[in-house]
């Protein structure tokens, strides 16, 4: 397998080579298009990325999430759920980089086999990067009417939130 996964880069190049060699494509031309247009798109999205960025790191260092998830404490300990994961679901549909960090905290914390280990691993599974998508793509092709899209990526997102918790809580239990 290790050998396979060695080779089947270069041999996808090749075999993109002989096919434009095959159709009588000049090859290099065709790449230098393609490699234009991807540093175009490098500048369409750079500022969309950059304001998701600086955003998700202004939300995270405020530290407001700590505050309001605070109120919450004795409800969630009832309810046995781990106060820790709320940061990790609330971040996720925003930022999946800022998600991974504090998965890898709560690893650093708890361990990854532990209950919270766990249901943080099947929450970065159950979920996607909603708004980050929606800024970033929608924003580098100048879409501005992302309401629908936006409430069905967040309800979806809420629904991965739910299952993760059920799926976690019904596998491995408290």
């Amino acid at each position: 397998m290790n050998l396979i996964s060695t080779y089947i880069v270069p041999l996808f190049v090749l075999a993109i080579i002989l096919y434009g060699l095959k159709k009588k494509i000049n090859i290099y031309d065709s790449f230098l298009v393609g490699a234009k247009e991807g540093l175009v798109t490098t500048f369409h999205i750079a500022p969309a990325v950059i304001a998701m960025v600086f955003a998700t790191n202004l939300f995270l260092n405020s530290h407001f999430l700590e505050f309001v998830f605070s109120f919450f404490n004795p409800v969630l300990n009832s309810l046995h759920i781990p106060i820790s994961i709320l940061p990790m679901a609330f971040v996720r549909p925003i930022s999946g980089t800022a998600s991974l960090a504090i998965m890898n905290n709560i690893f650093a914390s708890y361990g990854p086999d532990s209950f919270i280990g766990r249901l943080a691993s099947t929450l970065q599974g159950c979920t996607d990067t909603t708004i980050y998508v929606l800024a970033l793509y929608f924003g580098s092709i100048k879409v501005v009417k992302t309401k629908h899209a936006l409430s069905a990526g967040l309800f979806a997102d809420l629904m991965g939130i739910i299952s993760a918790f059920l799926i976690t809580f019904l596998f491995f239990g408290t």
